[in-house]
């Protein structure tokens, strides 16, 4: 077949394929009347269709009318899969991050279902084993489905977008989903998106959430993490806001700052980063370090630190913990 020829074919096959609002419908019902898999299978071979003739726009109409309808029935893994295929359409049309698009991939984010699992099981579990484990299963394939697309989100706006590590509005609505969604929360997992995110008000929220639901113990821990998260990146600002944003939610709740060695220790740490004051900052690590001991990756954020604002790089800083939670 000559070049010209399959050309030819090409332009005819992307004139043959017809607008897809009505097929959109079709398929939306098939959905509505409870055809999910088979529904499935038509938005992705048809938008696959389209895909191939470079009719990507038509492609991403179906894809998100398949992901949202099938996610608003309570269809995850269904929905969540042609989630993933709307972001891999983009990368493929070469779609640039910007506002528009920006919008749809949250309106898809929002059709994820929500079902609070709570951090500890209260008494309405204790009679019901089989209810635990559906309500646990059904936690894990919600927040692996969203996290997925959110990931795949995220990848694509590091490519197409002006921000190197991702979308910050992303990062937030994933630790915000990891956080409510997971039926064991990592809030080393979440605190990493949340400080590459752009709202440290509502990490402050999560994490004043956090303390009313945590093991004693735990609360300055995360405290602490998220502060020295955005220090390790060289943002002072935000570790900043983030300590002014839970004082004061937690003064209108009439609820105390955890007063404990750790949090005092953070407390004169972002007092010290504020000038050039190496020595001291050497010697608050040394002081606190029964404190910084608690957690395992806080010494290597604490190397990371002295990098960021005193030009101080240890051999390997970014090996171990850190950088594998600085992961998209």
């Amino acid at each position: 077949m000559s070049r010209s020829l399959s050309l030819n074919m090409r332009s005819a096959s992307r004139r043959d394929l017809p607008p897809p609002q009505k097929t959109i419908e079709r398929f939306e019902k098939m959905v509505e009347g409870g055809s999910y898999y088979e529904a499935q299978q038509m938005f992705k071979s048809t938008s696959a269709r389209y895909i191939t003739c470079q009719r990507y726009s038509e492609g991403l109409d179906i894809l998100q009318s398949g992901a949202t309808v099938q996610l608003k029935h309570g269809q995850v893994t269904c929905g969540a899969e042609l989630a993933v295929l709307f972001v891999d359409t983009l990368v493929k049309g070469q779609f640039p991050y910007n506002e528009q698009t920006f919008d749809r991939v949250r309106k898809i984010y929002e059709a994820f279902p929500r079902i609070n699992m709570p951090h500890f099981l209260g008494d309405d579990y204790d009679d019901d084993g089989q209810k635990l484990s559906e309500a646990i299963s059904a936690a894990k394939v919600r927040s692996e489905g969203c996290s997925s697309f959110l990931r795949a989100a995220l990848r694509w706006s590091a490519e197409f977008g002006t921000s190197r590590n991702g979308s910050p509005d992303l990062h937030v609505m994933l630790g915000e989903y990891i956080y409510s969604e997971s039926p064991e929360t990592d809030m080393t997992k979440v605190a990493s998106h949340f400080v590459r995110g752009n709202d440290p008000k509502k990490f402050a929220s999560m994490l004043v959430n956090f303390m009313g639901k945590c093991y004693p113990g735990e609360d300055d821990t995360a405290i602490a993490r998220g502060v020295l998260m955005y220090l390790s990146l060289g943002n002072l600002r935000d570790a900043n806001l983030l300590m002014d944003g839970m004082k004061e939610q937690l003064k209108s709740a009439d609820l105390e700052f955890p007063k404990t060695n750790l949090i005092e220790f953070i407390k004169y740490l972002l007092q010290t980063l504020e000038r050039d004051a190496y020595t001291l900052f050497r010697t608050l690590r040394q002081k606190y370090r029964t404190s910084t001991d608690r957690d395992t990756v806080f010494e290597e954020l604490l190397d990371e630190i002295a990098a960021k604002f005193y030009g101080v790089r240890q051999q390997n800083p970014l090996e171990g913990l850190f950088g594998e939670m600085f992961k998209v």
